[in-house]
């Protein structure tokens, strides 16, 4: 738990409780700083985080804990301390929550090293770098069409059920326990808003296969209170930039799910009375992901990679919880329902999704001019869909009859086996390097492979003709 200590010259009343905001009035002669925790006198136990002020004296808390112990007219001290987090090598191989309570049977993390979650400064601009290296995540799709970069931010966006927990844990298990590289990396994974059982298999698998003492496991699962959904991903993020900083290393920083963190603000949002924004949005929203974000830069010290799954509510991607992370990312990863339904998997779009790497400075000249023929031959073909599903493929000009099939051979050939299915269809997971991928998409769009089947080609791996 966290430690505070007491100063009981700084008290103050409760006056209005309203789920997780509590109304505080202090004295006329003293006011709190934001992020100030402050807890009941009667029990030291119970924490309250000052959020916003609401008039001159008054302040809106976020109730952290035993909510069902708050009332209007108890008395509360001002520790005059933010909540903090234990940091360091203490915390890799660990599950814990932002108040450092264990999740692992470990016993309570004990550390020499603490960080704020108040953290606000970020990363000074002229100390950020750049990288032009491409991570290889061994995943087809996202390798050729979306490239990720060392110290870049790639999204995954998808409704519910489309893959989207699937495809962060089969990056997980290809860059942190299956890692191609010699590079030790250190890991922070956040697990907001989603379900615990995920991250207590995650955390086992990574104990399984003797990965877990290089990564940190922080959780605030979907049945917590928003203050603690909302303070779990700053959590992550603040942990990623101490590691970047005190290790001097590169950090990989997962975040499942990143929309449940602006979910979560809204939720506090409505509750403080807050004018909303668009769709009905914190108006705040944009600045708390900028925050956020602002905690997972790269510099000379080291490059901070982030993955992020983002939830699409109702599968509308012009929602604006899912359009204000956008500007953030450099990689897209677009996860769509009508190809899972067609039992493709991983269901990418292929045309939708992208990367800020994909120039020719950064991928090369090879991989570049693949991506372009593929993009073109996919695009012509879904322009081509309707006409075959009215009078059929056999109606097509020679020339489009080209390009269709072609299309057919590139989708099926980013299909792949995952380490989550392998039980369920009985297929080996694959993991196909980066090279082999530009070699076979380029033997696809030059016509290399017209007279094969196309359903030859689903769920191959590299191809070996």
């Amino acid at each position: 738990m966290v430690t505070l200590n007491m100063k009981q010259s700084k008290n103050a009343v409760i006056v209005g409780v309203n789920g997780q905001v509590i109304e505080v009035e202090f004295s006329s002669h003293y006011a709190p700083e934001i992020h100030d925790i402050l807890t009941l006198e009667e029990d030291v136990t119970t924490l309250l985080e000052v959020f916003s002020s609401v008039s001159k004296n008054t302040y809106y808390c976020l109730a952290l804990n035993n909510l069902h112990k708050l009332g209007r007219g108890m008395v509360v001290i001002n520790s005059e301390k933010k909540l903090r987090i234990p940091a360091g090598r203490a915390v890799l191989g660990r599950a814990f929550d932002i108040f450092g309570n264990s999740f692992d049977g470990l016993g309570q993390i004990e550390s020499d090293s603490y960080v704020t979650l108040a953290k606000t400064k970020g990363v000074d601009l002229d100390k950020a770098v750049l990288s032009t290296e491409i991570l290889e995540t061994g995943i087809k799709a996202i390798d050729f069409f979306a490239p990720l970069i060392t110290g870049g931010k790639l999204g995954l966006f998808g409704g519910a059920g489309v893959g989207k927990t699937v495809l962060i844990n089969e990056l997980i298990n290809n860059l942190i326990i299956d890692s191609k590289t010699n590079k030790k990396i250190v890991s922070v994974f956040s697990a907001v808003g989603e379900r615990s059982r995920e991250a207590k298999e995650l955390h086992e698998r990574l104990k399984e296969n003797a990965a877990h003492d290089s990564v940190a496991l922080i959780v605030g699962q979907m049945g917590e209170n928003p203050a603690i959904r909302h303070n779990t991903a700053s959590a992550g993020a603040v942990l990623a930039n101490h590691f970047r900083d005190s290790l001097k290393t590169d950090v990989l920083f997962f975040i499942d799910n990143i929309y449940r963190f602006t979910q979560a603000g809204s939720e506090l949002s409505t509750l403080m009375n807050m004018l909303p924004s668009e769709d009905g949005y914190q108006p705040t929203l944009v600045s708390e992901l900028g925050q956020l974000h602002s905690n997972l830069m790269s510099t000379s010290d080291g490059y901070i990679t982030s993955i992020e799954t983002v939830f699409v509510p109702s599968d509308d991607f012009t929602d604006f919880g899912v359009r204000a992370i956008q500007p953030h990312l450099t990689s897209f990863v677009v996860l769509s329902r009508a190809i899972y339904q067609e039992g493709v998997l991983p269901a990418v779009d292929l045309l939708e999704s992208s990367s800020t790497a994909l120039t020719r400075s950064i991928v090369g000249d090879v991989h570049y001019g693949a991506y372009e023929m593929a993009r073109n031959i996919l695009q012509k073909a879904k322009n081509l869909d309707r006409i075959v599903s009215l009078i059929g493929y056999s109606e097509l000009s020679l020339e489009d009859q080209v390009v269709y099939k072609r299309s057919q051979l590139l989708r099926n050939y980013m299909t792949q086996n995952f380490l989550a299915t392998a039980k369920q269809t009985g297929r080996e997971r694959d993991y196909v390097k980066m090279q082999d991928t530009i070699k076979d998409v380029m033997g696809i769009v030059e016509g290399r492979y017209d007279t094969e089947i196309p359903e030859n080609f689903l769920y191959i791996g590299k191809i070996t003709k």
